[in-house]
């Protein structure tokens, strides 16, 4: 009984019923021949079978679909089991890293540090927040021997402290290394911009030198030793807001040559204890020295400010070259002293003026 219901045996009934049909009436006229009769109603009933194949073929291309479908939705859901369980699994790397940050060994600090960062490197959505945690490391109160403040610069470079000291130091040079090769090179375009904090760190040999950056925060931080910025670009606003200032803490030699700050550049109350080196760097946003002391030479040679320009205040102390290639329209100048026995080298639209005290400051000139 089940035959007789299924689609092929109606279309066989169909075929044959019609088959006889328009044969039976083509024969009843005599001016058809029999062949003629037979083959119209062949084709008459082979039409029937005809439809009945292609309702079959598309009933199959739609179960095809289903299934590809259906089959599509598996891989697609494996594929979300599969990023899931990747971000259980970097979750509980990065939260056994920072775990292990805190151990006694430092050998195991520098393992953890470099856990983060092989995190960053594999999941870059994690990157912003390694960089975090790497500031906060960096921002850990630090003492050394050699950051006392009345030693000279060849005595500080050999004084070593305890073993506790100097494994706490090798492990914060490594986060400051890590810091630097997390960060994309100025020379990608598409890189996105990370942002670093690290206000009041203590850091040394802070080298940064080729690397985009997008807003940096070193609000009375201590760098020491040397500082290396040549080459970076800036994306977001940068304070170096009093860094150097109090306890002893220094800049030793301050290096940012060719470096683009396209935001607010402050270097407001900064004390520069050695050479500090800005030549061909371009300020594109507000940029403010305000208050800032430059014990060492300073180098401003060919830089290009285009935002305003604040220097009240500031004291140059040592050899000083002011000859930007660019300067504003907006420009503060009140009571900018230099030492008038050093080499000075003023823009032409400036010039020095000398004080009861022997210092200079310098003026703008009329005109």
């Amino acid at each position: 009984m089940k035959l007789w219901r299924s689609p092929l045996a109606w279309t066989f009934l169909a075929s044959v019923a019609l088959l006889l049909g328009v044969g039976g009436w083509l024969l009843a006229d005599p001016a058809t021949s029999r062949s003629d009769a037979l083959k119209t109603g062949g084709l008459a009933g082979g039409a029937i079978v005809a439809l009945y194949a292609l309702w079959l073929n598309d009933r199959r291309r739609r179960v095809e679909e289903r299934r590809q479908d259906i089959e599509r939705q598996r891989h697609e859901l494996e594929a979300q089991r599969a990023e899931q369980d990747r971000e259980r699994v970097a979750d509980e790397r990065f939260a056994k890293a920072v775990e292990l940050l805190g151990h006694a060994a430092d050998q195991v600090r520098v393992g953890a540090l470099h856990a983060l960062a092989g995190l960053a490197r594999s999941r870059p959505a994690y990157t912003q927040t390694v960089l975090d945690v790497l500031c906060s490391y960096l921002r850990r109160p630090f003492e050394h021997p050699r950051y006392a403040a009345d030693l000279d610069r060849h005595v500080r470079s050999d004084t070593r402290g305890d073993p506790e000291q100097e494994q706490e130091l090798q492990v914060r040079l490594t986060a400051q290394r890590l810091l630097k090769d997390l960060l994309p090179a100025t020379e990608l375009p598409d890189a996105p911009d990370y942002d670093l904090d690290l206000t009041g760190a203590v850091l040394e040999y802070l080298d940064l030198a080729g690397r985009r950056i997008g807003g940096m925060l070193l609000r009375y931080a201590a760098l020491h030793s040397s500082t290396n910025l040549n080459g970076c670009r800036f994306t977001g606003r940068v304070y170096f807001t009093a860094a150097g200032t109090g306890d002893g803490r220094l800049i030793g030699n301050f290096r940012c040559r060719g470096a683009v700050f396209e935001s607010h550049a402050w270097f407001s109350g900064t004390h520069f204890a050695e050479l500090a080196d800005f030549s061909e760097t371009t300020f594109s946003g507000p940029t403010k020295f305000k208050d800032a002391e430059f014990a060492g030479d300073a180098l401003f040679t060919g830089v290009k400010a285009t935002g305003s320009l604040d220097l009240r205040r500031a004291c140059f102390r040592g050899q000083t070259d002011l000859r930007f290639a660019e300067l504003p329209a907006q420009i503060s100048l009140y009571n900018t002293k230099v030492l008038a026995e050093k080499d000075i080298r003023l823009p032409p639209s400036w010039a020095t003026e000398e004080l009861r005290d022997g210092d200079a400051r310098i003026v703008a000139e009329a005109g």
